[in-house]
């Protein structure tokens, strides 16, 4: 069986959340006898297809984009060539470029998408755009959610809930498995431990200005990992009690996890449509503080039991969760220790892989 994955954007151009979630996705398959095809947009790509471990990727030329969708006039015919050799193709929602290609090329093969997010930030055009993508949804033969959470609170999801399943976001990452010793003792010698963590690029619906006010008043220590956007309210706080690690590697982010007291992920809009970095929080074993946001933030963190999660954008309730955790060390190791249960019963990369091939299997019979 062949499966061709078509996004906006792949390896090396990116590496966000969406493109580990196919490279797992691509990776894990092989193991089921399933060969995997990429094809996305680049502003420099390669006349041929490149091997990215397991699978193959493919480079349609970006041409210029329309409210901050990317179009490439060549992909029409690049992806019609590769879905004739495809037996499932496998979309990622949202991208309404991508939307336009599969309704052009009339292509007819079995197809599913993975509705990673609502369009959020792009709420003015979405009367514009509706008429493509419900025409786009209803041509798919089916449809994934990355959690009953998300499932349940997007009125595009339940329009289509019949043919939607949810299958949740999984990884595994053996750095944070078992990180170096020797840098845990650098980062120690460093930042300390037993600290709060936030990791993740700093965008602005991450949530961090409410994050920086209750460190203000709580003065716990706190660690930001990351860049962005948002790093200069770090520099404007100037607060003694909290780190910022602008860089960092995969390695020295296991190292942090595990020095850590608890993970804070205070992301406050819909735009944060799962949090991978929870995942790797869980993974590691380590008690959560999220918000309530309709999304698959919850179904990782669930409240009172993994971590406390609280209402968006409410600093009180963040400086609160804070202290609870600081001051309850026994309970914020029960939580972490119930972390990595959740990580290893529903967000391994394994549970996700089986049941995408079994998806698979079920579309071409």
């Amino acid at each position: 069986m062949r499966v061709l994955h078509f996004f906006k954007t792949y390896i090396p151009d990116s590496f966000g959340g969406v493109e580990r979630v196919i490279w797992t996705i691509a990776k894990g398959v092989a193991r089921h006898d399933i060969q995997s095809d990429v094809l996305s947009l680049s502003r420099s790509p390669e006349a041929a297809a490149m091997v990215a471990g397991s699978h193959s990727t493919h480079k349609a030329k970006l041409d210029f984009y329309v409210a901050s969708t990317g179009i490439s006039i060549s992909a029409f015919d690049r992806f019609k060539e590769l879905a004739e050799r495809a037996d499932i193709i496998h979309y990622h929602f949202p991208w309404p470029f991508m939307d336009l290609v599969h309704l052009v090329s009339r292509v007819r093969k079995p197809s599913v998408v993975t509705y990673h997010s609502d369009i959020v930030k792009q709420r003015l055009l979405m009367p514009l755009y509706t008429p493509l993508m419900r025409a786009f949804l209803n041509r798919v033969d089916a449809i994934v959610a990355t959690s009953p959470n998300y499932l349940a609170s997007s009125p595009v999801l339940q329009r289509y809930a019949a043919k939607t399943t949810v299958i949740p976001i999984g990884f595994d990452d053996p750095a944070i498995l078992a990180p170096d010793p020797a840098l845990v003792e650098q980062w120690r010698a460093r930042v300390g431990s037993e600290f709060f963590l936030f990791c993740g690029v700093l965008r602005y619906y991450k949530g961090l200005q409410f994050l920086i006010e209750a460190a203000r008043q709580n003065r716990l220590p706190l660690v930001v990992a990351g860049n962005g956007d948002m790093a200069s309210a770090l520099r404007d706080a100037n607060l003694p009690n909290i780190i910022h690690v602008p860089e960092f590697s995969d390695a020295d982010k296991a190292a942090l996890l595990y020095l850590s007291l608890a993970f804070v992920f205070p992301s406050h809009v819909r735009s944060e449509a799962f949090g991978l970095a929870l995942v790797e929080a869980a993974m590691a074993g380590r008690a959560m503080i999220s918000c309530e946001i309709g999304t698959g933030t919850s179904f990782v963190n669930r409240d009172g039991e993994t971590g406390i999660v609280i209402p968006p954008a409410d600093v009180p309730a963040l400086d609160r969760a804070m202290r609870a955790l600081w001051t309850d060390r026994d309970a914020a190791r029960r939580m972490g220790d119930a972390a990595r249960v959740h990580y290893q019963a529903h967000l391994r990369a394994d549970t996700m892989v089986d049941s995408y091939a079994t998806l698979y299997r079920n579309l071409v019979r």
